[in-house]
């Protein structure tokens, strides 16, 4: 019995060995650059925390241009990275390619679905977050009008919007929501100048609060509502330090949780492909609340985002997905 033991135990230390050795993770930013304050910066931060955690060191690479996705993936795969995470939709192409060439590497894509035996597809019910921070807008709007500026204009950024306006309209039937994208291309991600633009026409048309979902896009958007006095919205990361006491909340998107899995699945040997899908109920989003905020969310404010976040975790509430049908039912 002492001798199975003992082989037990050296089976499974060549096991832990075994993922060790392999345990080679890295990280492929979005166009924007990993100190986007937002999305990438957020995966950022994931990584970080793992490295910080286990002491393993993980390679990245900041894409300059489209071509760059696919020959990141291959260049990490060939030196035999794994798993190597993805940030961004527009990655599925050179996802669905570069696993299909590489079936034992461990592949990770977030904000978009691949269908692939070694591929972990992780997607947020980015609609529902947006909702919260949409309750939130209409609680604290002195005007009746608000306002939400996207980055590119594609069905995720849209669910963002859908469920912005959802979450104005239930708190204040009679709000306003302007709504405006950026551009059609990846060059919305980061325009911070045009962000600035947009969010003060909308506010020349009342708007007092503009949520931004777009990237390093946002940042002008929050730099334009605080230097008028108005209230911004940031998403992705906790954006409320940027501008204490001007930042109503931020959609937390935790892109820094999938990442961090992601590697820590990796080294557990527990790595598995599928769809992970994280909304409310999962705390994949939710609303941010710290001491830069603190006055803005007052008792009345907290109380209706806290009844419509558990409203949508026991179901009572069903945020509308945008990308379910391509339209949304709420009117700006």
């Amino acid at each position: 019995m002492k001798r199975i033991v003992l082989g037990l135990l050296a089976a499974t230390a060549m096991s832990v060995s075994a993922y060790a050795a392999d345990n080679k993770p890295a990280l492929i930013f979005d166009l924007g650059g990993k100190f986007d304050k937002s999305f990438n910066e957020a995966a950022f931060h994931g990584a970080e925390k793992y490295t910080k955690e286990s002491g393993v060191k993980f390679r990245e690479f900041e894409i300059q241009n489209e071509a760059q996705r696919e020959q990141a993936l291959r260049k990490f795969a060939t030196d035999g990275n794994s798993p190597i995470v993805i940030a961004g939709f527009s990655a599925a192409a050179a996802i669905e390619k570069v696993s299909t060439e590489f079936p034992d590497t461990k592949f990770v894509i977030i904000d978009a679905v691949v269908d692939k035996p070694n591929v972990r597809s992780v997607v947020f019910n980015d609609n529902e977050g947006s909702y919260l921070v949409g309750v939130i807008a209409a609680k604290a709007s002195k005007s009746g009008t608000v306002s939400f500026v996207g980055g590119m204009d594609v069905p995720l950024i849209r669910n963002f919007a859908c469920g912005y306006v959802g979450g104005v309209k239930a708190t204040n039937p009679a709000a306003k929501v302007i709504q405006n994208m950026t551009g059609d291309t990846p060059a919305a991600w980061n325009d911070p100048a045009k962000g600035g633009e947009i969010a003060k026409s909308q506010m020349d048309q009342g708007s007092d609060v503009i949520f931004a979902a777009a990237g390093g896009t946002g940042i002008g958007v929050l730099q334009a509502a605080a230097d008028a006095n108005k209230l911004g919205i940031g998403v992705d990361s906790n954006q409320n330090g940027l501008h204490p006491g001007k930042v109503l909340t931020s959609m937390m998107k935790r892109v820094d949780v999938a990442t961090y899995n992601a590697f820590k699945d990796g080294a557990d040997g527990k790595f598995t492909a599928g769809v992970n899908v994280l909304g409310v109920k999962e705390g994949g989003v939710d609303y941010a609340a710290d001491e830069n905020n603190a006055k803005l969310l007052t008792d009345d404010v907290k109380k209706a985002v806290e009844a419509a976040k558990a409203d949508i975790i026991s179901g009572k509430v069903k945020v509308h997905n945008y990308n379910t049908d391509n339209a949304c039912p709420y009117k700006g």
